[in-house]
């Protein structure tokens, strides 16, 4: 359903049982960037009534769901501790070239966020199925479903936004490229490390 090109490692589900301290640290700040991210859609893309809509539900739910895994990291004992950057992020936003028109923009940045979502549903799947903390693991599972919601509403948008043979063109496209920089991710204590 995903339609990710490389599955995650799994290896990677060994690191984040024994870092679960960072691996919810770093959770954390992936629900606040997606809020920020839905923020700054509804910022640059204002005359999107229905993007601006969603973006703003999706801002609350995003902040809810960051509230709801600092309470986790505060039951734990354990404090936020410094932001870190998301390397795979980055890495994301490097595949679709700067400029074009906004529509050309709106659409690249509605592909990312779709595709950051997609990976973050896979590895809260496997945080859900391999987590030995029954709490841990049904709050991954919750989380997974929402997750999925917000990749096919970012899709939706994107082909809705825009032509949708070349957005599915260009989904393909970044498909396989974030199936290439995933060869060099699976090896942290990170969300999509």
């Amino acid at each position: 359903m995903l339609g990710l090109k490389l599955p995650t490692d799994p290896r990677w589900t060994d690191i984040a049982k024994k870092n679960i301290k960072e691996i919810l640290i770093d959770h954390a700040y992936c629900e606040q960037k997606a809020a920020s991210t839905a923020i700054s859609l509804i910022v640059t893309f204002p005359e999107y009534s229905e993007l601006v809509t969603a973006m703003t539900a999706l801002a609350r739910e995003e902040m809810g769901h960051f509230r709801m895994v600092h309470d986790r990291i505060l039951q734990k004992g354990y404090t936020m501790g410094r932001e870190r950057k998301d390397e795979y992020v980055l890495r994301l936003m490097k595949f679709f070239p700067k400029g074009g028109s906004r529509d050309t923009q709106l659409v690249h940045r509605l592909l990312i966020a779709g595709l950051i979502e997609a990976r973050s549903c896979e590895r809260f799947r496997l945080l859900s199925e391999e987590l030995e903390d029954e709490e841990l693991a049904k709050f991954y599972k919750d989380l997974m479903i929402s997750e999925a919601n917000h990749y096919t509403m970012f899709l939706k948008f994107a082909r809705k936004y825009g032509e949708r043979e070349e957005v599915d063109k260009k989904w393909q496209a970044l498909l396989d490229y974030e199936a290439e920089i995933m060869k060099d991710f699976n090896k942290s204590e990170s969300i999509h490390g």
